[in-house]
């Protein structure tokens, strides 16, 4: 029998009662039902399972714990959005690509096109909303090339052509402002693209960028790990990250050819990458905000517009990279007046392939580096650098300087670029 004491009617005066037992029970039931459920963690495989037919639909389902799976070696005409996705401190959600592959283009779609004259084509409308930006970072597919016509969205480009004035495999775009609203920052126009004479452009094979990225966030995302995964041709960024970001891994992804930026953290992102390549992009690496990020094991090559481009109040650092420049602008630290930019760099080669080019380190901006080997570069400081056990165009930093750890940023170069690293005009070629 239970008991419990209860007030009388007299002052000063406790009653005893016994207890029934229904109440403690009651009890033992509700304090089990307000304990917190552990719900097992699942696999969310992409395109097998009946509820997850799309990356769209396994990100939405997805709980603390949960990996979704890609196909490996699969190409997706697809992107991974992450809008306010959380998981939990030690239970990330995590997108494991296998390998796969966000493809950022689509087949172009003869019945959108007219032929003008022989081999010349227009059409007035893409599926996909325009503006000075989307144009300034597009590109048409010929074959499998991108097809850029001299422009990038950071950096010096091309004007663009008269649509007469096209060579086969060769596109322009002529505005039409009768069409924009005032109010709207979409513009309207015409694409035009050239074929050689004789063919349909049925018998020809030309993809469109239709997608911005291949991973984008926006809003407050938390407790995410994306890894194995490359995104390619998107008119925008590979990886493009947006909003408030916390406890953020990015594993062995590659970014390759897209429009603007391989990666680029914005606003007050915060996330860390362990292995990343990024070929053939507007920029490398682009980071601006008050956004914090680390790199590390990271390759880059065949830039456009910038190779590493760090901007605005942020707080970045890159360990074990191998920065192969053909860009235009090859590394570049600026501040704002609210406050400083800072950098380290830590066993670092960036090594300039063709004509040398300028390293900036601008007003408001703070560089480390330590270990690092810059060759071909002159290097421009009005902020603040320092620079130690390091080889600047082959002179050591202070006595005794010996530079990047050259046998493990080896294992970081792919096959083929091994050759080309070999044959640059730099002294030092990357084999100890």
């Amino acid at each position: 029998m239970h008991f419990f004491w209860s007030t009388g009617s007299l002052p000063g005066v406790r009653r005893f009662f016994p207890r029934p037992r229904w109440r403690a029970g009651w009890c033992v039931l509700l304090g089990l039902l307000a304990l917190p459920l552990s719900l097992p963690a699942r696999d969310l495989r992409v395109g097998i399972d009946p509820d997850t037919p799309t990356i769209a639909h396994a990100i939405k389902l997805a709980a603390p714990g949960d990996t979704i799976h890609l196909e490996a070696g699969k190409v997706y005409r697809d992107y991974a959005g992450f809008h306010g996705k959380k998981g939990a401190p030690g239970k990330p959600i995590t997108l494991d690509g296998h390998g796969a592959t966000l493809e950022g283009s689509d087949p172009l779609d003869p019945a959108r096109w007219r032929e003008v004259s022989p081999g010349l084509f227009a059409a007035e409308e893409l599926p996909l909303a325009l503006s000075n930006a989307v144009i300034g970072r597009w590109f048409f597919l010929f074959d499998g090339k991108m097809q850029l016509m001299g422009r990038t969205s950071k950096g010096k480009s091309a004007a663009l052509k008269a649509p007469g004035d096209l060579q086969p495999g060769e596109w322009t775009f002529v505005k039409d402002p009768s069409r924009d609203t005032p109010s709207s920052r979409r513009i309207h126009g015409t694409f035009y693209l050239r074929i050689a004479p004789g063919l349909s452009l049925a018998d020809t094979n030309i993809a469109v960028p239709v997608r911005s990225a291949g991973v984008q966030f926006s809003g407050d995302n938390a407790h995410l790990v994306i890894r194995n995964l490359t995104a390619t041709h998107p008119y925008n960024d590979g990886f493009n990250i947006h909003g408030d970001c916390r406890d953020i891994l990015f594993e062995n992804i590659r970014a390759i050819e897209c429009g603007d930026d391989g990666i680029s953290a914005h606003e007050s992102a915060q996330y860390r990458v362990d292995g990343f390549v990024s070929i053939g992009n507007s920029t490398g690496i682009c980071d601006t905000g008050t956004a914090r990020t680390s790199y590390r094991n990271v390759f880059i090559a065949d830039c456009v517009g910038y190779d590493l481009y760090f901007l605005d109040e942020g707080s970045y650092s890159i360990h074990n990279a191998v920065v192969l420049s053909s860009a235009q602008n090859p590394f570049t630290v600026t501040g704002r007046t609210a406050g400083d930019c800072r950098l380290k760099m830590e066993n670092v080669l960036l090594r300039r392939l063709v004509e040398t080019g300028t390293g900036l380190v601008a007003p408001r901006a703070v560089l480390e580096a330590d270990r690092c080997n810059v060759e071909g570069l002159e290097i421009q400081v009005s902020g603040e650098a320092t620079w130690k056990n390091t080889l600047l165009n082959g002179e050591p930093s202070e006595a005794g300087a010996t530079g990047a750890d050259l046998a493990l940023l080896q294992t970081l170069v792919p096959e083929e670029y091994r050759c080309a690293l070999l044959l640059s005009r730099a002294a030092t070629p990357i084999h100890p």
